[in-house]
């Protein structure tokens, strides 16, 4: 029986999604493609693979992510990116320590055993900033906050009633997480070099959004 589902958010990822479906097409899950209408590249290679695709009826990535949340009917998800820099070979781990009684189980870059061929100098700062913030005043426990490579129960997940529309969504779960007194943990994981495309974060807007909303979290 299938008990997990994959998110993948995949914007202007004509090029790099099928490499990614390809990939994962004998792992045992659902797949759940998030698309906007306009997209149409995408949107014709996506058709070529056995998923569910689920148009955004909101612009965003955080709107992207609860959308795929509310259509998932397995007991399990995870958040998966299509540009090919999510190594699938975490997937079973990260699974096998959720079904022993946890919440989310988030991967992370920075750990023994982790790293990345996609994080620059100004990522890595600010994401060492942002994690120190959310360990200091939301006592999080994790190294490396920005980072969407999460497996978690389903219903753990719609407990958190997400709102952030943008990326922002990336604190809101462990903060939010923590304040219901969910159980998680974060495990080592290496991030490859994106297949194709660009980032679509903005290391300076998104920041000072991820900023303020973590500024107002607290107070």
């Amino acid at each position: 029986m299938i008990n997990l589902t994959l998110i993948i958010p995949a914007k202007d990822e004509s090029e790099s999604l099928p490499k990614v479906l390809e990939e994962i097409r004998d792992f045992e899950c659902e797949k759940i493609i998030i698309l906007e209408e306009s997209d149409l590249k995408t949107i014709k290679v996506a058709k070529n693979f056995n998923c569910k695709i689920v148009y955004q009826s909101s612009k965003g990535y955080g709107n992207a992510l609860i959308e795929g949340m509310n259509n998932v009917k397995t007991e399990y998800l995870c958040i998966f990116n299509a540009d090919g820099s999510f190594d699938p070979k975490y997937l079973n781990r990260m699974l096998e320590l959720c079904k022993n009684d946890l919440d989310f189980v988030f991967a992370s870059r920075y750990l023994d055993e982790g790293g990345s061929d996609d994080d620059t100098l100004l990522t890595k700062v600010g994401n060492f900033i942002f994690s120190t913030i959310g360990n200091i005043f939301f006592s999080l426990k994790l190294s490396d906050i920005l980072y969407t490579f999460l497996l978690g129960k389903t219903e753990s997940f719609k407990k958190l009633e997400l709102k952030s529309k943008d990326f922002c969504l990336c604190v809101e779960m462990p903060i939010k997480a923590k304040r219901h007194k969910m159980s998680f943990i974060d495990v080592p994981s290496y991030e490859r070099k994106r297949i194709a495309g660009k980032k679509k974060v903005n290391e300076f807007r998104d920041g000072l959004k991820i900023l303020l909303y973590m500024i107002k979290s607290f107070f």
